[in-house]
């Protein structure tokens, strides 16, 4: 018998792209996908771009390097997603620093443009202190960086 795995999405150059069903237990009262949801989408999809890039968050949290943690996220919804829907989650590093990798992420319905995000990460000790990313880390995801929009001239 096979053994299928669980779906970790795909690279597009620098794009992850994970995609999600809308199923019942996704929906509040009005046939709507509950807000928080999207959050877990995010989330996953970013715990798969980790594992697909290298990272694994498991064995550097057993090993006490460390674990990431959610520094600052914003959310802004623009359409509702319903039941039997099917969302593509959208993932770009827009920023690395020595402790913190930035991502953008939308929800997509075909060409539907449902929500889009802003997330910061920072890589914390076993004690909750901030402390360098690994080498191995920043080098992902400074591999991964968006390039600026085009015309962008840095402040």
């Amino acid at each position: 018998m096979p053994d299928p795995l669980p779906p970790s999405g795909c690279f597009d150059a620098a794009r992850h792209l994970y995609a999600v069903r809308v199923y019942f237990e996704d929906t509040d009262l009005s046939g709507v996908v509950y807000h928080a949801n999207y959050l877990r989408w995010f989330e996953r999809a970013r715990s798969d771009m980790l594992r697909l890039i290298g990272i694994d968050q498991r064995a550097a949290q057993e090993a006490g390097e460390g674990a990431f943690a959610v520094t600052d996220l914003a959310l802004k919804y623009l359409r509702p997603a319903r039941l039997d829907d099917d969302v593509v989650i959208e993932s770009t590093v827009s920023e690395v620093t020595r402790v913190t990798c930035s991502l953008a992420q939308k929800a997509w319905r075909g060409a539907d443009l449902l929500a889009e995000g802003r997330v910061r990460v920072a890589f914390v000790a076993p004690l909750g202190r901030a402390r360098r990313l690994p080498a191995q880390f920043h080098s992902a995801f400074t591999a991964l960086l968006a390039p600026p929009p085009e015309g962008f001239v840095h402040p």
